[in-house]
């Protein structure tokens, strides 16, 4: 078992009571969740007499707080190759051409998948799509399939999801006479040479005049999606029927892909919800039954409950399996597949656990001090599935606080995945030692990567480890809880908790507040769960529960008086609506324990 890190409570920076007196129709808290945010800004919390910044943050406010989706959201064509795009998929279109959407094996990429093919089909289009095996082929175009898709007589391939990095496979692709169209929202070479010469849209590009830069890969196909509907001759009503239609993929692509979650991704998943919750989509009624969710759908049920089970179809087989059960009318079809994705699902768990408590262990006796965690599959051992590998960095980076990468050998390749911290960016250090690899891709708190031989991967540890250890020498790597506001516990009640819930969806940079209470005395404890691995306290008048957490908190008593970090809900039994507190960490209170 791995060592229970201490972790350090960061409280963010209080307002003052000069700005909370220019807003006196908010609760304090709420202005200092959208301080938090960077939705309005405290720097001018001490000009109680300038009405102009008054105004803007007002007019901030109630933006964010009521958000309008019709309003709010940013004209596609704005992306500077926009109406080239829309006007070379509409001559095919008409022509009657083959176009092939060509996606990626992830929930991002499946869903962006499905948004642009239900479009194309509805609008007449004659349509294929191509997602690439993950084990096979890889991430990204390739020439083989590039040629497959060729002989097929293709006319126009639209990437979505699928990288920015592939000037050469672009450029394959026009001198054997396709059209290409690259959608994407990954972080484009610095150096203009190395992008591809075809028409790109993609929010992260240098000089791109579309105000919005965090879009998912299913937010840019959708942007495109939203192009082609508007210059279609549908009728008005129709067009805005299919637009949301495809909000319900949006939503989940944006949620899983974990981008940015203010601004438009905000409003796409505000709609997409609703959509959602409508249940009209056969698959994603099968998929949310075997999840066995009884309540109505948001964004946490989406990150921790949908999106795996579209992921896994990607990671232990192929995604197209997802992409089917997206797009299926067929109530019997999607039920047999929902079922096996969540068979696969199970499966998926089991393996990752297993991954994660040999490399817990390997950490723990090899490389506790080490600023990067770098796991390579040991050659005694079955090759770790490559689909699997970034979810163990991902619960590894969570778990020590500092980055991680995982390697696994494919064939004769080695393949690795990277998530990262904040104070490391791990697309940027890879970019400087790239010459080691034969092809990579991702952002700052992600990546992946190929290597083709053992003396490649030997050095690129090396030459990562030296980049990690001198950009993080003076980092302290312990696990961070980041609190919006400290509160007394008599601030908390229903309407608070309304106010709170404005907030929703949450996600990346948008997370569920967490709170700290301080001097909480400790009135009653009660385990829960069928072996008691839950407990709860009683504390001022409110339940507080943490889940799974039993052992961890067993010595606490009655009478005990500590700090607590938590989030602050409702819950809802039997009719009856009572106040409770989530707990994410509890700290004695040394002046008052014995």
């Amino acid at each position: 078992m791995s060592t229970v890190q201490q972790k350090k409570w960061h409280i963010l920076p209080k307002i003052s009571q000069n700005f909370i007196k220019q807003f006196p129709e908010y609760n304090q808290v709420v202005l200092q969740l959208l301080c938090n945010r960077g939705i309005i800004s405290s720097q001018s919390r001490n000009d109680e007499g300038d009405t102009s910044t008054c105004r803007l943050h007002q007019g901030k406010i109630k933006q964010f707080l009521n958000p309008d989706y019709r309003k709010d959201s940013h004209d596609p064509f704005l992306f500077e190759d926009m109406q080239a795009a829309v006007d070379l998929i509409i001559k095919h279109i008409k022509e009657q051409n083959r176009i092939v959407v060509y996606g990626d094996y992830d929930a991002d990429g499946v869903t962006a998948t499905a948004v642009l093919a239900e479009t194309l089909e509805t609008l007449k289009g004659k349509v294929d799509i191509y997602i690439p095996d993950r084990v096979s082929q890889g991430y990204g175009l390739n020439k083989k399939a590039i040629d497959g898709l060729a002989e097929l007589e293709s006319k126009l391939i639209i990437t979505v999801d699928s990288g920015i990095r592939n000037k050469e496979e672009v450029e394959y692709a026009i001198n054997i006479g396709l059209d290409i169209i690259v959608t994407d929202h990954h972080a484009p070479a610095e150096n203009k040479e190395e992008l591809p010469d075809c028409l790109i849209i993609n929010p992260m590009m240098a000089n791109e005049k579309y105000p919005f830069k965090y879009l998912s890969g299913v937010g840019v196909a959708f942007k495109l999606a939203k192009a082609l509907i508007s210059e279609s001759k549908l009728a008005k009503a129709d067009k805005q029927k299919l637009e949301n239609k495809i909000l319900d993929l949006v939503a989940i692509g944006t949620i899983a892909d974990c981008v940015n979650l203010l601004s438009e991704n905000r409003l796409l998943v505000k709609q997409g919800l609703g959509i959602i919750n409508q249940q009209k989509r056969p698959g994603l009624t099968e998929l949310i039954k075997v999840a066995q969710i009884n309540s109505q759908i948001d964004s946490w049920n989406i990150a921790w409950q949908i999106a795996p089970r579209l992921n896994v179809a990607g990671r232990l087989e192929h995604a197209n399996t997802a992409y089917q059960l997206l797009v299926t009318k067929n109530n019997n079809e999607a039920q047999t597949i929902a079922r096996r994705l969540n068979d696969k699902n199970i499966e998926r768990q089991k393996i990752t656990e297993e991954i994660v408590d040999y490399c817990n262990n390997f950490i723990e006796k090899e490389m506790l001090n080490d600023r990067i965690l770098i796991l390579v599959c040991p050659e005694i051992k079955k090759p770790w599935p490559e689909g699997v590998i970034g979810l163990v960095a991902s619960r590894l980076c969570e778990q020590y606080s500092r980055p991680v990468i995982v390697i696994t050998k494919v064939n004769k390749e080695f393949k690795g995945s990277g998530r990262s911290i904040d104070e490391f960016n791990i697309i940027k250090a890879i970019e400087q030692i790239s010459d080691n690899l034969v092809k990579f891709g991702g952002h700052a708190g992600a990546c992946g990567f190929t290597i083709n031989s053992e003396d490649k991967l030997n050095s690129f540890i090396k030459k990562i480890k030296k980049i990690a250890n001198q950009e993080l020498k003076k980092v302290d790597l312990k696990s961070k809880i980041v609190i919006e506001k400290e509160l007394d516990l008599q601030e908390i009640n229903e309407e608070l908790i309304k106010d709170l819930e404005r907030f929703a969806p949450f996600g990346e940079a948008n997370p569920r507040p967490k709170f700290v209470s301080r001097n909480v005395q400790i009135r009653d404890i009660m385990n829960m769960g069928i072996n008691g691995q839950h407990i709860k306290f009683r504390v001022n008048g409110l339940w507080a529960l943490a889940f799974g957490q039993a052992s961890q908190w067993q010595d606490l008593r009655i009478g005990d008086k500590v700090d607590m970090v938590y989030y602050a809900e409702i819950n809802e039994f039997n009719g009856r609506s009572k106040v409770q507190l989530k707990i994410v960490d509890i700290k004695y209170n040394t002046k008052t324990k014995n």
